[in-house]
């Protein structure tokens, strides 16, 4: 398995929320949903690869524990208590500590940011994206919440 020191890191928040920016700030590469989209279908913005997307990711970090990375962060929205459950899972099975960052940053901050973008998300998406939105709790088996406020 792993050592007990390694993290996976999962970022929560809208998109335009901050996580890819907070990222680049640290200078961490993260596995991204949108980088996987960009892979294998030339297009981040393609929703219609999703499973594949995700099994893409999931298969990235089993490799990234194995091969016993300190730290790796999940670069996707991760609204749900649902779709953050993957990661938890997967933390445990190799007894890595699973770390939310949680980006607590207002729809309407969001949509700002989303309309300077050079691709925007629709707005009447990020509503139905900001309406599925749960933070984070440790009950869901986080060993810690990190929030990034806006």
């Amino acid at each position: 398995m792993c050592s007990p020191k390694q993290r996976v890191y999962v970022l929560v928040g809208l998109p335009a929320a901050g996580k890819s920016t907070w990222l680049a700030r640290r200078g961490v590469t993260a596995l991204s949903s949108d980088a996987m989209r960009l892979l294998l279908r030339d297009n981040e913005a393609d929703q219609t690869i999703h499973a594949q997307v995700f099994a893409l990711l999931r298969t990235l970090l089993r490799m990234r524990l194995e091969l016993g990375a300190a730290a790796s962060y999940i670069d996707a929205t991760n609204l749900t208590r649902r779709e953050r459950r993957q990661w938890i899972k997967l933390a445990d099975w190799y007894g890595a500590e699973c770390v939310a960052v949680y980006f607590d940053t207002p729809l309407a901050v969001c949509l700002e940011r989303n309309a300077g973008r050079a691709r925007v998300v629709p707005g009447e998406a990020m509503e139905r994206l900001a309406k599925r939105l749960s933070p984070p709790e440790l009950a869901e088996g986080f060993a810690s919440i990190e929030v990034v406020p806006t």
